[in-house]
C-alpha cells in the first residue's frame, strides 16, 4: 500500500509538471509562428526594398553586394536587372537572419560600407535592427601590427512587434539619399559626416 502511494505522488507530481510543459509548448509553437507570419512578410518588404536600391545604384555603375543574393530569391524570366521577376519557389524568407547592402567600389575606401538588417535577441525578445558599418582606415598597433578600424551606427532598434515599416522607409529614404549622392560626388566624407552627426549610438573594433 506505501509503495502505491508513494506512486500515485510520483504520478501527480508528472502529472502537473507535463500539464505545465505542455502549455508551454503551445505557447511557444503560438509565439514562433507569430513571429514567422510577421518576419516572412517584414523580409519580402526588406528584399524587395533593397533590391531596389541595388538596382538604382547600379544605373551609376556603383555595384552593391545583396544579401541574401537574388540568385537565391528571384527568379527572373525576363531582362536582368529591370524586368519583371517572381520569388523562386522553396525560398523562405522567414528564414532569413540578416538582410543587407554592401558596397564594393573600390575607390575612397568604401568596400564593406554596409547597411545591414539583423534580427537580435535582447532580454528575452526578438528585435529587428538596423546598422550601418564602414571602416576608418587601417592603424598600426605596436603589439598587434596593422589592424582596420570599423564604425557602426545603429540606425533603428525595436522589438519585432513594434517595428514599423512606415519608420523603416523613411530611414532607409534619408540614407540612400545621402548615400547615393556620395557616389555622384565621389565625396564618402559626406556619407560619414551624415552618420556621425545623425546616429549617436556608436561602436567601434578592429579587425
Amino acid at each position: 500500500m506505501a509503495m502505491a502511494a508513494k506512486k500515485a505522488k510520483g504520478d501527480d507530481w508528472f502529472s502537473s509538471l507535463d500539464a505545465e510543459l505542455e502549455k508551454k509548448t503551445r505557447e511557444i509553437i503560438e509565439d514562433v509562428g507569430e513571429q514567422n507570419v510577421a518576419r516572412l512578410e517584414l523580409n519580402k518588404t526588406l528584399i524587395e526594398d533593397f533590391w531596389k536600391v541595388w538596382k538604382r545604384f547600379n544605373k551609376i555603375n556603383v555595384h552593391f553586394a545583396l544579401e541574401p543574393s537574388y540568385t537565391n530569391w528571384g527568379v527572373f524570366p525576363d531582362t536582368f536587372p529591370d524586368g519583371d521577376w517572381h520569388w523562386r519557389p522553396g525560398f523562405n524568407p522567414a528564414a532569413v537572419q540578416t538582410v543587407q547592402l554592401l558596397d564594393r567600389s573600390m575607390d575612397q575606401g568604401r568596400v564593406g560600407d554596409a547597411l545591414k538588417v539583423n534580427y537580435v535577441e535582447v532580454d528575452g525578445k526578438v528585435h529587428l535592427r538596423v546598422t550601418f558599418e564602414y571602416s576608418e582606415g587601417e592603424h598600426y598597433y605596436k603589439y598587434s601590427g596593422w589592424k582596420r578600424s570599423w564604425t557602426i551606427h545603429t540606425l533603428y532598434d525595436q522589438p519585432l512587434d513594434k517595428t514599423n515599416v512606415d519608420d523603416l522607409h523613411r530611414l532607409f529614404a534619408d540614407l540612400v539619399r545621402v548615400w547615393y549622392e556620395s557616389h555622384l560626388r565621389r565625396a564618402r566624407d559626406v556619407l560619414v559626416k551624415y552618420l556621425k552627426t545623425t546616429f549617436e549610438k556608436v561602436e567601434t573594433f578592429n579587425q
